[in-house]
């Protein structure tokens, strides 16, 4: 039975270990994507749909003018 007291702890300890490596690299910037907006860029036309026309917004539109 000690030995699984004794399994728990170590389970815990080296949770805590990689929470803490994890916290640290995400503050050091390690998982920032530094390529993605530079490339963004070349196909921003592609990415953007064009935005469906309401019917609603139309009209009120039309009143108003």
């Amino acid at each position: 039975m000690s030995i699984i007291y004794l399994l728990i702890t170590v389970s815990v300890i080296v949770a805590v270990i990689f929470f803490i490596a994890f916290v640290y690299s995400v503050r050091r910037g390690q998982y920032d994507d530094t390529y993605t907006p530079s490339v963004r860029m070349l196909f921003d036309d592609e990415l953007v749909k064009p935005a469906k026309k309401n019917p609603e917004i139309q009209s009120e539109n039309n009143k108003i003018q």
